[in-house]
């Protein structure tokens, strides 16, 4: 498919604006760009309660936002871990998203501000995603959520994330996960899938960004290697949460997402795998533009609810 109009004319107007690109700027300066490019990301919609709180973590207090739709019964409940390469992106930046998958999902969502490197390296970020997690399902009852109904999700990092504390909730036996939303997943320690090699520059993310990414988020070499940072190298994938793997065609991270939903299946892990043609990596965020934006949104709720309504 050839690159999406829209997406095209967006980034031809990003192509020709001045400055330095986020790779090239300090983590501080990048989280503002970050956040300066809300006006695509949609209006929020209104949700029935929303609330800030802080929740304990093992490196300190960590943020969360919970939104919680109209009812009168306990409800599912998905843990959503925002993107940004490990590095940018808070509560805010998917402030829009988290709204919109409450609303269509009539679920709880607990959307978490979990640590960021450079100054809080790898395995900080897992260990607080894993912690708000544990914390979702002991404290079910005091949010109005059904623990037996218990997802993960999140994009780009987040997804990374989201794959993370699965695996590593297998491992412990607890919480028992539902399903697990993984869009346009960082998966993989690896710079030379073929997705890497035809997108590398032009298209948004670019592989010299994931670099920098990768470089602030772990301490050395080691640690790329090592499963929680990369779990399509984990040995098996045997007993996970059912998935839904989104991916776009024109995002180096297209391939590893692609891999690890081929794993799934061949492990035995029920599994659907989305390709949006034509799309980039972020276009998750850009409802305010995209027609696919918000055809993702609502695969992901339906998957959501399917998933929920097996475990009801």
């Amino acid at each position: 498919m050839p690159l999406d109009a829209v997406v095209k004319v967006m980034l031809d107007q990003l192509a020709t604006q001045e400055g330095p690109a986020m790779f090239e700027v300090s983590p501080q300066e990048a989280r503002e760009m970050y956040r300066a490019m809300k006006d695509v990301w949609g209006a929020p919609a209104p949700v029935e309660n929303v609330e800030d709180r802080s929740i304990p973590g093992p490196g300190g207090e960590i943020p969360v936002r919970i939104y919680t739709p109209a009812s009168t019964e306990p409800l599912p409940a998905l843990v959503y871990f925002h993107g940004g390469g490990f590095v940018i992106g808070d509560l805010d930046t998917h402030d829009a998203v988290c709204r919109t998958l409450a609303n269509s999902a009539q679920c709880v969502v607990a959307s978490v501000d979990y640590r960021l490197a450079p100054e809080h390296k790898f395995p900080a970020a897992v260990d607080d995603a894993y912690a708000a997690t544990a914390w979702v399902a002991e404290h079910a009852e005091e949010i109005g959520v059904d623990k037996r109904r218990v997802a993960v999700g999140g994009d780009s990092a987040g997804g990374n994330l989201a794959a993370v504390v699965a695996l590593i909730a297998r491992g412990k036996n607890t919480p028992r996960l539902a399903y697990q939303l993984l869009v346009y997943p960082v998966l993989d320690y690896n710079f030379e899938t073929a997705s890497y090699r035809e997108n590398a520059e032009g298209y948004f993310l670019t592989t010299d960004a994931m670099k920098w990414f990768w470089a602030h988020y772990i301490r050395n070499e080691a640690d790329g290697l090592d499963p929680r940072a990369s779990p399509l190298r984990a040995d098996d994938l045997i007993g996970l949460p059912p998935a839904l793997v989104i991916t776009a065609e024109f995002d180096p991270l297209r391939d590893e997402g692609e891999a690890y939903a081929a794993r799934l299946r061949d492990d035995g892990v029920p599994v659907t795998v989305t390709r949006y043609d034509g799309m980039i990596h972020g276009f998750w965020q850009m409802a305010a533009l995209l027609q696919q934006s918000r055809d993702a949104l609502q695969q992901a709720a339906e998957g959501l609810r399917g998933a929920f309504s097996q475990e009801g």
